[in-house]
């Protein structure tokens, strides 16, 4: 497929989004080539052996509130390259010391489980669940003013809802069950939840469990960059992987270059040719500035059966969110946000091989499990980890046959896009959000025609979507890959 003139375009790092880039692009007719300097792509979408033999583990994501609903995935024929979604019983569960919440795909059916705030929790939750499409198209997407009025209309109403902080949410709810489910999604921001914009991580993640599920990908979350590949190569696309670019004077010449790295990436390889660009010494200043936000730690666990914990009912989510209630979910992200390492962390834990059983032996299972973290944080959180679990299921101990942790440090070697273990591609607050990297109009592009940014550090940000690849695949073939 490579045009005697050279390649149109050469994409550096195999991350969910540069696969999603390198697709786009080939099927434009694009000659394309992909970078890896991993010996696999897959970037924070792999899964390994962490533990023991025969016991499958996600190495960075897991669950995909934004996989299936991706309207870039939605286009690709994954099913067919071996990509299987599986869903629990329910999407989440949030154990409290009483009982645990469970959020199921039936808005109604969760409602009724909140009592007292059964309609609070419509009345918050039930638009963006019924303008779910809307919202995937017009507001998961570089920050504009939508044209159609419908669109406008709903982005009106999400927007009051959203750009508010989960304190000023949480007010809507009398029962501390509704205030803690929306804690655990609105911490998915890994902000303070009384930082605005924490509403609307609340918003999107409670509306996505009720408009698409939160599912797990059938073998390991590998699975969805393999479809990926698969489909990349199907349309003569080509990856090379082993490869660690340190310059863009490495690479084959092309029309194009997209970047699926973080702000400290793009500087470190791409300085020489964006400081001679127009602009190009501001837009490097700029780069610099750029904040990321807090790491995380994060164990895995080889068990030797499931759980044990206190209500069944958690057995039924391949989601579990650790923390108790809204106020102490509050106060450990409060922690983080002020530099310290909470006693009683947020915990977000991953339980797939109830649901999937090649994930470990006949038997036996599986647990992913992290916490927020400062940046670049050098404490071992795993047992604190475990005593988060412990507390709803007090015979956990007993289970765990192995266990391997990762402390930020060790997530950005596995992976340099995560500076100081941030999984996040920046810090999502207010003044960051609506301009990553940079603020730009075209925030893929930069001050070189021929260099755009594909990571999670353009919008909509973190996640398994690919969109962020997929936009600057959008604008490369708008600009300078346009004929």
């Amino acid at each position: 497929m490579a045009r005697r003139d050279g390649l149109d375009a050469v994409v550096v790092g195999g991350g969910p989004n540069g696969l999603a880039a390198g697709i786009a692009l080939a099927r434009a007719g694009r000659a394309v080539r992909i970078i890896e300097g991993a010996p696999t792509v897959g970037g924070g979408c792999r899964s390994a052996e962490l533990t023991l033999p025969g016991f499958l583990h996600d190495v960075c994501s897991a669950v995909h509130p934004l996989g299936r609903a991706s309207p870039f995935f939605s286009q690709l024929p994954l099913e067919r390259l071996g990509l299987r979604w599986i869903e629990g019983d329910a999407e989440l569960a949030h154990p409290l010391d009483d009982r645990a919440v469970i959020v199921e795909r039936n808005l109604p059916a969760t409602a009724a489980r909140l009592g007292d705030d059964a309609k609070a929790y419509v009345d918050l939750v039930g638009g963006a669940v019924r303008d779910w499409d809307v919202i995937l198209r017009e507001l998961i997407r570089p920050f504009h003013i939508p044209l159609d009025p419908h669109a406008l209309g709903v982005a009106m109403r999400f927007g009051l809802k959203a750009l508010r902080p989960a304190t000023a949410l949480a007010r809507r709810f009398r029962t501390p069950a509704a205030r803690a489910v929306l804690a655990g999604c609105a911490a998915h921001s890994m902000l303070s939840l009384s930082e605005p914009l924490t509403g609307a991580f609340g918003l999107i993640f409670l509306a996505s469990a009720h408009a698409a599920g939160w599912p797990i990908a059938a073998g390991g979350s590998e699975r969805i960059t393999d479809a990926l590949a698969a489909r990349f190569t199907e349309l003569g696309g080509e990856i090379v992987t082993g490869r660690s670019i340190r310059s863009l004077a490495e690479l084959p010449r092309s029309r194009a270059v997209l970047l699926d790295l973080s702000p400290t990436g793009v500087v470190d390889v791409a300085e020489h040719r964006l400081r001679v660009s127009r602009g190009g010494a501001t837009y490097l200043r700029r780069l610099r500035r750029f904040r990321y936000g807090p790491g995380v730690f994060k164990i895995d666990l080889a068990l030797d059966g499931p759980i044990p914990w206190r209500d069944p009912e958690v057995l039924r989510a391949p989601t579990v969110h650790l923390g108790g209630t809204f106020e102490e979910i509050a106060a450990a992200e409060a922690e983080v946000a002020g530099g310290r390492v909470p006693e009683r962390p947020f915990v977000l834990l991953a339980q797939p091989s109830l649901f999937d059983p090649s994930r470990a032996p006949a038997g036996r299972h599986t647990a992913w499990a992290y916490c927020h973290v400062p940046n670049g944080s050098t404490a071992d959180m795993s047992d604190r980890i475990i005593r988060q679990i412990e507390r709803f299921a007090p015979s956990v101990r007993d289970r765990i046959l192995a266990v391997a942790k990762r402390a930020p440090a060790d997530i950005e070697r596995y992976d340099p896009n995560y500076v100081g273990g941030d999984i996040g591609g920046g810090r999502a607050d207010i003044r960051q959000f609506f301009t990553r990297p940079v603020m730009r109009l075209d925030p893929y592009s930069t001050p070189d025609p021929g260099i755009f940014i594909c990571s999670a550090s353009t919008p909509p940000g973190a996640g398994v979507h690919g969109l962020c690849g997929w936009y600057a695949a959008r604008s490369a073939l708008d600009g300078v890959l346009r004929v």
